[in-house]
């Protein structure tokens, strides 16, 4: 369990920083090496992507692109109809064994 700390203090998510840290300290790397390498697999994932190809890291998960749809919606503060275009979304579907692990 947490200790009892301020709200402010307590973090739900692991920052790009912390990542890079983890990630050279696991690996016995540099943080520099780290970030390099943090970065090729960002950039390459998103360039396969734009390709309209899927990345799968096997029993990690799998990255696709998914479309979304033209579709009618409303402005909350107006109640005005209003268009919204169709749109290629990123998605991320996770493996088995990761499922796994987080269960």
């Amino acid at each position: 369990m947490y200790p009892p700390v301020a709200n402010h203090q307590r973090r739900e998510a692991m920052t790009k920083e912390e990542l890079i840290a983890k990630m050279a300290n696991s690996a016995g790397i540099t943080k520099v090496a780290a970030t390099v390498a943090l970065e090729a697999f960002t950039g390459a994932v998103t360039t396969s992507l734009k390709k309209g190809k899927r990345v799968t890291l096997v029993n990690f998960g799998t990255f696709t692109i998914s479309k979304r749809k033209a579709r009618m919606g409303r402005n909350p503060r107006t109640g005005e109809a209003l268009k919204i275009p169709a749109a290629r979304i990123p998605k991320f579907s996770a493996g088995k064994e990761l499922k796994a692990a987080v269960k």
